[in-house]
């Protein structure tokens, strides 16, 4: 079974288009399921999220703010 991995992000956010290319880069080699959240759609993402973009969920629990470790991701999804 895989991992359901979530991005929180905006438009705009350089961080977060790092994120997001990491996230697709380790996909292509440990198949996941990604999903995106874009905080300036919904009031209650934005006020969590605003100081903290990008924050990557993996399974419902919050591992990374701010960067993404890709050893340490894979080192997630690998289980």
């Amino acid at each position: 079974m895989s991992a359901n991995v979530v991005l929180y992000g905006r438009p705009g956010c350089h961080l977060c288009d790092d994120a997001r290319a990491l996230l697709v880069r380790v996909r292509a080699e440990l198949p996941f399921a990604l999903e995106e959240r874009d905080i300036e759609q919904n009031d209650a993402l934005h006020r969590a999220y605003l100081e903290r973009i990008p924050v990557v969920a993996i399974d419902g629990e919050e591992v990374f703010e701010f960067f993404v470790d890709e050893d340490e991701l894979r080192r997630r999804l690998s289980g």
